[in-house]
């Protein structure tokens, strides 16, 4: 099982609307397939979404760490050797999406050399989760037309509400909407992404009190210390840490210090490997896990359920698991789907991802 091979491959596939949130908007998926090839043939595959407006990330960089840094590092290390491969990863700073891709295609080799899933491998709870989708911004009858044609379509009922514009209340109005038209059987919760100051955040979530909000999440920076500290004490819902609770030692940070009391953990920027650190940490600490979603694509979120669906605590809320369903097209063979409100994982051996050559040839950005 030694790596002889990392292949980093651009793809660019176009939303059939934008994702608007407070830190950025997204058009189209210009994300990189990382394939790991091994001397006995087996190929571990995952993607790595850019998020230069979150980690710094773009696709070009992504691609030039994984080639110039990272594969001759790697190079003749075995599937089994995870913590030395991690160890010579973490000697460059950042990049988590990058190393997070690596870490999940030697996963999936792990599981076809075992030939069980990879899911199985982490923990096995559940072969299935319950899904959530993020609503982005727009006007407020746009965003309740489409959570009611998301809930009719697929029965989904949990809802996360991208917040921060300003004036705040123009999010207040659209949440507020949204409950009344969604009723009290529906779960909603807002995501900030650091759009708003402590101030406002707290004035929002005051004149929200009466719509039984599940969670709020990064309403305003990490780095204002002090207000953010100021507002998770008084919020009224958990408080998820996200983009500012990255590694490990950052999820420590950010619950010790105040600043959250809830973690987002996403696969596309802890792998598996990392995320179990994370994961372990809240169950020790007796803290909420949401499995987020990093606007992955397709292959993505076959690894977010992957391991969402593997643990007690990560399945214990509905994953974001669907914003694959604003892309026009994808990289797999067999699409995934929502049925019931639910979100499968695939049986067989590894993660299942078997990727269309065609559809690769024709959204590669490198031929």
């Amino acid at each position: 099982m030694k790596i002889v091979r990392v292949e980093a491959i651009p793809f660019a596939i176009p939303y059939a609307k934008p994702l608007k949130f407070a830190s950025g908007e997204v058009h189209t998926a210009d994300h990189v397939l990382v394939r790991v090839h091994t001397d006995e043939g087996l190929t571990g595959t995952a993607e790595a979404p850019p998020r230069p407006y979150t980690y710094g990330e773009t696709q070009e960089s992504i691609i030039a760490v994984i080639e110039k840094i990272f594969t001759p590092q790697i190079l003749g290390l075995t599937a089994l050797e995870r913590e030395a491969v991690h160890e010579r990863l973490d000697r460059t700073v950042g990049n988590p999406t990058a190393k997070a891709a690596i870490d999940m295609a030697l996963w999936d080799v792990l599981g076809q050399v075992a030939g069980l899933p990879v899911s199985g491998l982490l923990g096995g709870y559940t072969d299935r989760m319950r899904v959530s989708h993020m609503v982005g911004f727009a006007p407020a009858e746009h965003m309740v037309a489409e959570a009611e044609r998301v809930r009719d379509t697929y029965g989904i009922t949990t809802f996360k509400v991208k917040v921060g514009r300003r004036p705040y209340r123009a999010d207040v109005a659209a949440c507020r909407a949204l409950r009344e038209a969604l009723g009290p059987d529906a779960d909603l919760y807002i995501d900030g992404n650091r759009g708003w100051s402590a101030s406002e955040s707290a004035r929002a979530l005051r004149e929200m009190a009466d719509l039984d909000l599940t969670f709020a999440e990064e309403l305003c920076p990490a780095d204002d210390v002090l207000g953010r500290r100021w507002l998770v004490a008084q919020s009224p819902v958990p408080f998820i840490a996200d983009e500012s609770a990255t590694r490990p030692a950052e999820v420590t940070r950010e619950l010790l210090g105040g600043s959250a009391t809830a973690i987002s953990v996403k696969t596309a920027r802890t792998g598996f490997t990392a995320s179990q650190r994370v994961l372990h940490e809240c169950e020790g600490l007796g803290v909420e896990v949401v499995m987020g979603n990093q606007i992955d694509g397709q292959i993505g979120t076959l690894c977010s359920v992957a391991f969402g669906a593997a643990h007690r605590s990560a399945s214990q809320h509905p994953g974001e698991l669907s914003n694959f369903l604003d892309m026009t097209d994808d990289l797999l063979t067999e699409p995934l789907t929502i049925e019931s409100g639910t979100l499968r994982i695939r049986e067989g051996a590894g993660l299942g991802i078997d990727i269309d050559p065609d559809k690769l040839a024709r959204y590669r950005q490198d031929r």
